[in-house]
């Protein structure tokens, strides 16, 4: 289902534009995170397509298993626009809820969405352009593909054996989060051995830690830091109630996308695949000292986040990168065993100065969850 409602929506944007409405398709499908083409239309800002939809019949006012309306999913003026539209195509904006539909049968399994839709496409199939970064975990390189703007991200790995393939293909699917503004899904993959490639949207601004750390046009003072970290914790509050954690996403500010609209989004295409050198971490900075002690069965995988965002939080308030003259194996090391720990220096907003205290309490247990300290960050937006 989930294949199905991306693939509506793509072609639509190609040279069958009509072609599924024509032939009577469903535009209020639904997959099973309760998302239809119209959702998917809104996500990608393809006003025009999304406009198409509204005259066949899409409706604005059906939401997602998360309470969402496709206007939920638009940017600047699309959902006034859409808005009118459905007025003047008579629609009943009351908002329909989601209804689970699982017991039809129809849940997208999962292997299926790799599989059926993403195993064939080739990395050639990519036009990339521009390495943009290298790291541990693999060369991130930007392009298009199906017409958008995107960056791949071609896995380092040993050897691309059909134990990892099958791994990737059953690992891939979890990371394809739609449905929350402050996530950044992975968007497609290749399965094309020797290469095995995530895709994400190409977001102008880089990572978080580019726009503090590098010279650029935005200003992160402290009511941008604030908004920024609004938006990490109510996606980190997203990822923390899935069913399933999502394993191995390490929460940094080089982990964090900004869109060009200043909203931070958690990158899941940074998110470790179980064949990704296990047991080695990077960027030790941001981790928790139990994190770097413990194997992951035994960790409090909500709290080591909880303990990561406040150092990113500190990290936003002081512009400085945590640890910066050590190197990270050094680093890692004395936070582990030796209590070297982030200082909060005079100067600092007292809230934000207390917050990252409160987020950072030696005792794991004793961390709150990103829903309790939500409204504390709202609150603080505010004043």
């Amino acid at each position: 289902m989930d294949s199905y409602c991306l693939m509506f929506s793509q072609h639509l944007k190609s040279h069958h534009t009509f072609q599924l409405i024509r032939h009577k398709a469903d535009v209020n499908f639904i997959n099973e995170h309760g998302n239809t083409p119209l959702h998917y239309a809104c996500f990608w800002g393809y006003q025009l397509i999304a406009e198409d939809l509204v005259q066949a019949g899409a409706s604005v006012s059906i939401a997602n298993k998360y309470g969402e309306v496709p206007l939920d999913k638009c940017k600047g003026a699309m959902a006034k626009k859409l808005h009118s539209l459905a007025v003047d195509c008579g629609q009943n904006l009351e908002k329909v809820a989601f209804k689970d539909q699982s017991w039809l049968g129809l849940k997208t399994r999962s292997r299926d969405p790799t599989l059926s839709r993403h195993k064939g496409i080739n990395i050639n199939e990519l036009a990339l352009h521009t390495k943009i970064a290298v790291s541990p975990s693999g060369e991130m390189w930007r392009g298009k593909w199906q017409g958008n703007e995107i960056v791949a991200k071609i896995l380092a790995l040993r050897e691309c054996s059909p134990r990892v393939c099958r791994d990737f293909n059953e690992e891939f699917p979890r990371l394809r989060i739609f449905s929350h503004p402050n996530v950044l899904p992975v968007v497609g993959c290749s399965n094309s051995p020797p290469n095995l490639v995530v895709i994400t949207q190409f977001l102008p601004y880089g990572s978080l830690y580019q726009l503090l750390h590098q010279e650029t046009s935005v200003v992160v003072d402290t009511a941008q830091a604030l908004k920024f970290a609004l938006d990490i914790a109510r996606g980190m509050a997203f990822i923390h109630s899935l069913e399933k954690l999502v394993p191995n996403l390490y929460l940094s500010s080089k982990h964090i996308m900004i869109d060009d609209d200043l909203t931070a989004r958690i990158n899941m295409a940074d998110a470790k695949f179980s064949f990704q050198e296990r047991g080695k971490i990077y960027s030790p900075q941001w981790f928790s000292p139990e994190a770097l002690q413990k194997k992951p069965k035994d960790l409090n995988v909500k709290a080591a986040d909880m303990w990561s965002f406040a150092v990113t939080l500190w990290e936003m308030a002081t512009r400085e990168v945590p640890f910066a003259d050590l190197t990270p194996m050094e680093a890692g090391m004395k936070i582990a065993t030796e209590g070297l720990r982030v200082s909060v220096p005079p100067g600092i907003s007292p809230h934000i100065s207390k917050l990252v205290r409160i987020c950072m309490n030696e005792d794991p247990g004793k961390r709150p969850s990103f829903d309790m300290i939500l409204p504390i960050l709202e609150k603080m937006c505010t004043q």
